[in-house]
């Protein structure tokens, strides 16, 4: 009994004695809990600092990309230097045209695609009276107005030549290099297609004033399936102009003549001189009497969605990339003698603005319009601002954006030269 009393006592000493703290142990939990409390405080601080750092950063990040925000849209430039001077290959100068990121310069003898150092990357030789040219992507077709050849070019040369019977009067191409010519005789006018190696194709579109009309203009859709071509043709005694859309694809097959669109009344007493596709879906019919733009997202039946009016204004000029177009009006209000009002590819308005410049040529090249003549420039953002107003001392045919965003190409009879605004 005893010896059962003395376990007991035995086991109840040994639980009490657990339940005990050890006073080392107390100091060493005390200890790493104050450590820990240390750490966290030194954790905590390091991090407000990171934080602090990182919003401080983020400010000046923002506010650079402000100002050069604000650098970019507002600021105007009032001089130029140039930085370079690369001499041309001479030869009779018919123009420049935009072509992929470059440009081809294209003269009665040959053709050359330039690059931005001025370099030629290729260069085509041929004889041509009237050389006329269409770009569209990294495809271009010269035709000899009035002549008989055809010559297709891609971005590392020549990729077809073609000979046709009757004169050519005016050529289109496609994205892909299908090129589109108007031919003509005493009585009718043909449009003929060939696919971008100069093989002529089994399609072709016949017309005459009494029936579908005179082409006047044509164009090709990015991906040669769509065609929209403008016309001149007599309706009762009357000189009428019709736009009308084609479609070269499945779509196109179960419509007689393969229009799928043709518009009057808004062509009503306007002629038509230009047409083009824009960006996908869109497309503009340059009338007498304003922009047309067009929608293909239905492509079995383009529908009108902006008729921009010029009022009494005379239109003087016309110019378009595949984002943007622009009319150039003589001014009959306000202060500015002519008017330049630009337009997305949808046919909303972008800036409406008044200047006063004997200019020459309009282009627009990414987000600048540029205005200009033999020796001197206009140049506008989107936004309206005029970012230069200058005089060269040297001649000028063409105008484009430079590799940085303060530089210019500017590409004269005989040489180039990139120049740096200030």
């Amino acid at each position: 009994m005893s010896d059962m009393s003395s376990m007991s006592r035995e086991r109840k000493k040994q639980k009490l004695r657990s339940q005990m703290i050890t006073p080392g142990k107390d100091h060493a939990s005390s200890g790493n809990w104050m450590e820990g409390e240390e750490a966290g405080r030194v954790r905590r601080k390091s991090g407000r600092r990171h934080l602090a750092s990182g919003l401080l950063i983020l400010i000046l990040l923002l506010t650079g990309a402000g100002t050069w925000f604000y650098y970019q849209r507002f600021h105007r430039y009032t001089s130029y230097e140039t930085i370079r001077q690369v001499p041309l290959n001479e030869g009779s100068l018919v123009g420049y045209e935009n072509f992929g990121s470059n440009v081809l310069k294209y003269t009665r003898d040959g053709a050359s695609y330039i690059d931005d150092h001025g370099e030629n990357v290729w260069t085509e030789s041929y004889e041509m009276k009237m050389p006329i040219v269409s770009v569209n992507g990294d495809f271009a077709a010269i035709a000899d107005q009035q002549g008989n050849t055809l010559i297709i070019c891609g971005p590392d040369g020549k990729v077809g030549q073609a000979t046709t019977v009757l004169p050519i009067t005016r050529v289109a191409v496609s994205g892909l290099g299908m090129a589109a010519v108007v031919l003509e005789d005493s009585t009718s006018s043909y449009i003929y297609f060939f696919r971008k190696d100069g093989v002529q194709l089994q399609l072709k579109i016949r017309t005459n004033m009494e029936g579908d009309g005179y082409p006047l203009d044509l164009c090709l859709s990015r991906n040669g399936t769509q065609m929209m071509c403008s016309f001149v043709r007599l309706a009762g005694g009357e000189a009428k102009t019709r736009v009308v859309f084609y479609d070269f694809s499945e779509i196109g097959k179960n419509v007689p003549t393969r229009v799928v669109g043709g518009f009057d009344d808004v062509f009503d007493k306007a002629v038509v001189p230009r047409t083009v596709y824009l960006k996908d879906p869109y497309s503009c019919a340059f009338g007498s009497n304003g922009p047309v733009f067009f929608s293909s997202k239905n492509l079995a039946k383009p529908q009108l969605i902006e008729a921009v009016s010029a009022e009494e204004n005379t239109i003087s000029g016309i110019c378009y990339s595949d984002e943007y177009v622009g009319i150039i009006t003589w001014n009959n209000t306000g202060e500015g003698e002519k008017r330049l009002q630009v337009y997305r590819a949808d046919g909303s308005m972008v800036f409406d603005k008044e200047f006063t410049y004997d200019y020459v040529h309009a282009d627009i090249d990414g987000e600048l319009i540029f205005l200009y003549n033999d020796n001197s420039c206009k140049v506008f953002n989107m936004a309206g601002v005029e970012k230069l107003d200058t005089v060269f001392d040297f001649a000028v045919t063409k105008i484009r954006r430079g590799r940085m965003p303060n530089t210019l190409l500017v590409m004269g009879p005989q040489e180039m030269r990139e120049i740096k605004l200030k």
